[in-house]
């Protein structure tokens, strides 16, 4: 078996020559950026989100730590950290996946089929369990605001949000608005990443 340093330049060039766009955080195949974009005829498509992954020491025997940049609004990624909850990047990683798996199927599967019963966006998972349409109007609300192509740089640089705090504000407005009662019930879920 060949070893972990070998995979993790292996598995990087991999994705390096994909038609991801990923860019190396000074040149360390360690950490890096790739930004991907939603998966077709799911309501995430046409947005591009930046991936932020991290690749321990141990990979491919440790699972990467992996977590999205911009705003997404879905049940199983915590809307504040990015951090993504899914088990086969958490519990169940094992040495025959690779980074290009997660770019490949894992990712697009969870966002495609969210996970509600597991959530770490409480409110995106009951409003999912409640009102799918309300849910994908506002999976596309933050699809046009914080995952446009318009919002990356020709170098593909997510740009920063200066308009968060205003954006941020609105959502708090539309929330106190919704019919969703501030006494639903939310699970926490578990981030082992």
């Amino acid at each position: 078996m060949s070893s972990p340093k070998r995979r993790i330049e292996t598995d990087v060039m991999k994705l390096l020559m994909s038609d991801y766009e990923v860019n190396l955080v000074d040149d360390n195949m360690q950490e890096f950026y790739v930004n991907f974009h939603g998966p077709k005829e799911t309501p995430y498509e046409g947005g591009i989100w930046k991936i932020h992954v991290e690749l321990p020491d141990q990979y491919p025997y440790k699972s990467p730590s992996i977590g999205f940049q911009n705003k997404i609004y879905h049940p199983n990624i915590d809307e504040n950290s990015g951090s993504v909850c899914l088990d086969v990047i958490n519990q169940t990683w094992s040495p025959m996946f690779d980074i290009f798996n997660i770019f490949e199927t894992f990712l697009p599967q969870l966002l495609s089929y969210p996970n509600a019963a597991d959530p770490l966006n409480g409110e995106a998972s009951s409003l999912y369990l409640k009102d799918n349409n309300l849910y994908i109007e506002k999976v596309k609300s933050y699809v046009k605001r914080y995952a446009d192509p318009s919002r990356f740089t020709a170098n593909g640089d997510l740009i920063s949000d200066e308009d968060g705090a205003e954006d941020d504000k609105m959502d708090q407005d539309s929330e106190s608005e919704s019919d969703l009662s501030s006494s639903d019930e939310e699970v926490a879920g578990e981030i082992i990443i």
